[in-house]
């Protein structure tokens, strides 16, 4: 599935603006690479990316052209993000500050940034600590997910991982527990919440994966009483984030 990449104001074009960016500290989603450019300054930049973790995607001059429409881009094309991530270790440390049960969304998976900001303004009004995203086959913090998530963005803590399914072990190392949103799981109305827990979200073209499905101690499901067999991600995140919240302290 190809990856949702937005033109907006937080594209940096250019190869002495991206390794500005780089240089800069600011948080970098992914950068863009034209195929076959892997030399010079582009190895330079290449290998700083590298060092700091951000991700880069090997791409035609066509892709790059729609991205950049019009700019000099010289094969490459950076995204900073609209937020600066945090850590999951953070996310737990800000519940725990607070004297609650960690209460955290793990999103899998999401291509569709209005989804993705639906679903961050659902977590913080459901009061979860915070939301985890994985670096790659997902969409980003871009400002169609800060303009989507009403504002939200600027009130959750966000964490973005290299592999989700470590990022799940580490948490069920720390006692919490995953519950993965499917089709076929425990009904979510008569579903008791062991807490602390992180709830799993997947895309609705292909849900939760089947890795963190496997991972997860529980799979629950929305009972669907219409014609239509489910809801959008954000729909869904919305009726079972607010059936947990009432299991957290």
């Amino acid at each position: 599935m190809e990856e949702k990449v937005e033109i907006s104001e937080n594209a940096v074009v250019g190869r002495n603006a991206v390794s500005e960016l780089i240089k800069s500290g600011r948080a970098v989603d992914k950068i863009f690479v034209k195929d076959g450019v892997w030399e010079g300054s582009i190895k330079e930049i290449a290998a700083m990316a590298k060092e700091k973790g951000i991700p880069l995607v090997s791409c035609g001059k066509s892709k790059l052209d729609k991205l950049a429409p019009g700019m000099a881009h010289q094969g490459i094309i950076a995204f900073a993000a609209e937020k600066e991530y945090c850590s999951v270790d953070d996310i737990i440390s800000y519940a725990k500050s607070k004297g609650e049960e960690p209460f955290i969304v793990i999103a899998d998976g999401i291509n569709d940034p209005h989804n993705l900001g639906a679903l961050i303004r659902c977590a913080e009004a459901a009061g979860c600590h915070g939301l985890i995203i994985p670096k790659r086959r997902s969409v980003t913090l871009t400002a169609t997910v800060s303009k989507a998530s009403a504002g939200a963005i600027e009130h959750l803590r966000i964490a973005k991982v290299t592999n989700l399914g470590v990022t799940v072990d580490e948490l069920k190392r720390k006692g919490v527990w995953i519950y993965s949103a499917e089709a076929d799981g425990t009904d979510i109305d008569k579903t008791e919440i062991i807490t602390p827990a992180a709830f799993v979200l997947g895309s609705e073209g292909q849900g939760v994966s089947r890795l963190i499905k496997e991972k997860s101690d529980f799979i629950v499901s929305i009972p669907m009483k219409g014609k239509v067999n489910s809801l959008n991600v954000s729909s869904a995140g919305a009726v079972i984030l607010f059936h947990a919240r009432k299991y957290f302290n």
